[in-house]
C-alpha cells in the first residue's frame, strides 16, 4: 500500500496509487544529488540561468496538462490552477533574470588597507518538502532560487499530489539539469526523517503545518542542518474606513477564498471599525453565500471542494465547536462530501477554541474593533504573524498600522497581490525564513567572508 495516491475530492474517487520509494532507492537518490551537486555548483551563472529560463518555459508549455493534475488532485478550479502553473513560471523566470544579483559579491568597506567581499556559495544537497495546496507554485519558489545558487534538490512532495510531483520533475529534467539535480522522492515521513540526517544532506525547507514544521525543525537541529519554515497565518484584514464599501467587501471575499480558502496567507480574521461593522456583515455574509460552488472542471465555479474529506471533516468540526461555543453563524456551515459552503462566523469571543485557531477552508470570523488601537490589538492577538490587510483612506493611519501589526508582510488597500520579486514569509509560528524575491536565495548558501590585504 502506498501513501501516495490521487483521490478526486470532487468525487472522493481513487483514480492512481504510486509506490513509496525503496530505502536502497532512497540512498542512491541522495548519492545522485550529492554528486550533481559538485558539478551544478561550478556551472556558469549564465548557463544556470539558462536552464532554469527553459524551466519556465516548460511550465508555459504544458501548463494544460500541469492544471489539470492539480485540479484532480486537490479541487482548485480550473482557472485558478492555470493561474498558479502561470505564477510558478513566472516565479522562475524571475531567478533566471537576477541570477547576477542573486551570485555577485557584495564588497564590504572594511577599516583597514585591502578590500573585502561577502562571496554567496551553494551548500550542497536540500531536501524540500512541499504542501498539497499549490503543487507547482510552492515548489517554484524553493527549487529556483536554491538552483540559481547553484544547490541541488531533493523533493518531497505531500502524499495526495505524486502526479504533480512527477510532472515537475519531468519539467525540471527535461530542461537540462545534470542527473541528480532535482529528484522527486515518493518518500514516507520516516524516510523524510533518514534524509535530513543524512551527512550529504545540508539543508531542509518546509512549507506546511506547525506540527509538521515544529516535528523538522526539531530533527534538523538535532542534526545541526540548516531549516527553513513557512507555516500557517490566520491573517487579519483590517477595514477602518473606505469610500467603496462594496469594493472593499469584494476584496475581502477574494482573500477569503482564494485557492478554496486554503491558503496559508488568505485573510481569515476580519476586523472592522465600529461604525462600518453591521453594513460590513450584512454585504459580506450576502457576497459569500452568493459564492459559486461546483464541479472545480466547469468554467464558472469559484470555490471547489476542500483538497480531501480529512479536511472538510476538520473545518466542518471547527465551524461546529465555534457554534456550540456561542459563535453565531450568519451563513454557511454546511457540508456535502468534501464541499463546505462559504461560512461566516460573529460574535466570536478570546475565550473561544475559534479565536486562535487558522480555518482552512471557506470559513472567517468577523470581529468588532472599537477604534484603530482596538483592531491593531485584535489583529496581533494570535499565536500567527504571516500576512496581514490594511484597508483604510487616511495614507498616515495606513504607515501607522502598517508598522505596528506583528506580521511578516502587510498589504495596504488590495489583497491576492503575491509577486515574484516580493519576499513571503512571516513571523511567530508562521515561520522563520523567506521565499520569493531576493531574499529567498539568501537561505541556504555559505555568505563566505573573502579577505585580500
Amino acid at each position: 500500500m502506498s501513501d501516495y495516491a490521487v483521490v478526486n475530492p470532487a468525487t472522493g474517487e481513487t483514480l492512481a496509487t504510486y509506490p513509496t520509494i525503496g530505502d536502497a532507492d532512497l540512498d542512491a537518490a541522495v548519492g545522485r544529488a550529492h554528486a550533481a551537486a559538485r558539478s551544478w555548483r561550478v556551472t556558469p551563472p549564465s548557463e544556470r540561468a539558462a536552464v532554469i529560463r527553459r524551466i519556465a518555459e516548460l511550465h508555459r508549455e504544458r501548463r494544460d496538462e500541469l492544471a489539470a493534475i492539480i485540479v484532480r488532485e486537490m479541487g482548485k478550479p480550473l482557472a485558478a490552477a492555470e493561474g498558479e502553473v502561470d505564477f510558478a513560471a513566472d516565479i522562475v523566470e524571475y531567478y533566471a533574470d537576477h541570477i547576477d544579483q542573486i551570485t555577485g559579491d557584495t564588497p564590504i568597506d572594511i577599516l583597514g588597507e585591502g578590500t573585502a567581499v561577502i562571496r554567496r556559495a551553494p551548500i550542497g544537497v536540500l531536501l524540500g518538502i512541499m504542501p498539497w495546496n499549490f503543487p507547482a507554485y510552492q515548489v517554484a519558489r524553493f527549487a529556483a532560487p536554491n538552483l540559481a545558487v547553484g544547490n541541488t534538490i531533493l523533493l518531497k512532495h505531500a502524499p495526495q499530489c505524486p502526479e504533480s510531483s512527477a510532472a515537475l520533475e519531468a519539467i525540471y529534467t527535461d530542461a537540462g539539469l545534470p542527473d541528480g539535480a532535482y529528484v522527486n522522492l515518493y518518500a514516507t515521513n520516516e524516510q523524510a526523517a533518514v534524509v535530513i540526517a543524512d551527512p550529504r544532506v545540508q539543508g531542509v525547507s518546509v512549507t506546511g503545518s506547525e506540527r509538521a514544521g515544529s516535528a523538522v525543525a526539531e530533527l534538523a537541529g538535532r542534526h545541526l542542518k540548516k531549516v527553513a519554515l513557512e507555516l500557517g497565518g490566520s491573517d487579519p484584514f483590517i477595514l477602518l474606513s473606505t469610500d467603496d464599501l462594496d469594493a472593499t467587501v469584494s476584496a475581502a471575499v477574494d482573500a477569503r477564498i482564494d485557492n478554496n480558502g486554503q491558503a496559508c496567507n488568505g485573510a481569515k480574521r476580519f476586523i472592522v471599525v465600529d461604525e462600518l461593522y453591521d453594513a460590513f456583515v450584512a454585504k459580506f455574509t450576502a457576497a459569500m453565500a452568493a459564492t459559486v460552488m461546483g464541479d472545480p472542471f466547469a468554467a464558472d465555479t469559484v470555490l471547489g471542494p476542500l483538497s480531501s474529506s480529512a479536511a472538510a471533516d476538520r473545518l466542518q468540526e471547527q465551524i461546529d465547536r465555534a457554534v456550540a461555543q456561542g459563535a453565531t453563524l450568519t451563513t454557511g456551515g454546511t457540508r456535502e462530501g468534501a464541499y463546505i459552503a462559504p461560512t461566516v462566523l460573529t460574535d466570536v469571543t478570546s475565550d473561544m477554541d475559534v479565536y486562535g485557531e487558522e480555518l482552512f477552508g471557506p470559513a472567517g470570523v468577523v470581529y468588532r474593533a472599537a477604534d484603530e488601537d482596538d483592531a491593531v490589538r485584535i489583529a496581533n492577538d494570535t499565536a500567527f504573524g504571516l500576512g496581514s490587510y490594511v484597508f483604510t483612506t487616511d495614507a498616515e493611519q495606513a504607515e501607522r498600522v502598517a508598522d505596528r501589526i506583528d506580521a511578516g508582510m502587510v498589504y495596504v488597500n488590495l489583497v491576492l497581490a503575491d509577486s515574484p520579486e516580493l519576499p513571503f514569509g512571516g513571523i511567530k509560528r508562521s515561520g522563520t525564513s523567506r521565499e520569493l524575491g531576493l531574499l529567498a536565495a539568501d537561505e541556504f548558501v555559505n555568505k563566505k567572508l573573502i579577505r585580500i590585504a
